[in-house]
C-alpha cells in the first residue's frame, strides 16, 4: 500500500519564503477609520444645521398661529388671519427649503471632495504597497533559489 506523502513541512517553508506584511492591512484600517470619522463630521453637522432650520421654523409656525388664533372683533378679521398666516407660511416654507437645499448640496461637494481624496490616497498607497510586495516577493524567490 502506498503512504501519503506528509507536505506539511514543504506547506511551512513555502510560506516562510513569502512573508506576509501586515502593514498595509494596518494602513487601509486607519485610513478607513480616518474616512468613516470625517464622513460622519460632515453628515452630524449637516444634521444639525436642518435641525436648526426645522426648530425655527416649529417656533416661526407656532408663533403665527398663536396670533392666528386670537379673539377678532369681526368674522372677516379671521379670514384675513387665515390669508395672512397661509401666504407667510408659503414664504417661509420657500425660505427654509432654500436653506435645506444648501445644507444637501454643502454636504453632497463635502462627500464628494473626502471620497476623492481617499480614492487618490488609496491609490498611492496600493501602488506602494503592491510595489512593496513585488520587492519582497522577488527577494524571496531569489533567495529560495540560491539555497537550491
Amino acid at each position: 500500500m502506498a503512504k501519503t506523502q506528509d507536505f506539511t513541512a514543504t506547506l511551512k517553508d513555502m510560506m516562510g519564503a513569502f512573508p506576509v506584511d501586515t502593514t498595509a492591512l494596518e494602513g487601509a484600517f486607519k485610513s478607513t477609520a480616518s474616512l468613516n470619522e470625517k464622513l460622519s463630521g460632515v453628515a452630524l453637522e449637516a444634521a444639525e444645521k436642518s435641525a436648526e432650520i426645522s426648530n425655527k421654523w416649529t417656533k416661526d409656525t407656532l408663533s403665527k398661529l398663536t396670533e392666528m388664533s386670537k379673539a377678532k372683533a369681526e368674522p372677516a378679521e379671521y379670514a384675513k388671519a387665515a390669508t395672512d398666516f397661509a401666504s407667510a407660511s408659503a414664504e417661509v416654507a420657500a425660505e427654509n427649503m432654500a436653506a435645506f437645499a444648501e445644507i444637501a448640496k454643502k454636504l453632497q461637494t463635502e462627500t464628494v471632495e473626502l471620497l476623492m481624496a481617499a480614492g487618490k490616497d488609496a491609490a498611492e498607497e496600493a501602488t506602494v504597497a503592491v510595489q512593496k510586495a513585488t520587492n519582497d516577493v522577488t527577494a524571496a524567490a531569489k533567495k529560495a533559489a540560491a539555497t537550491k
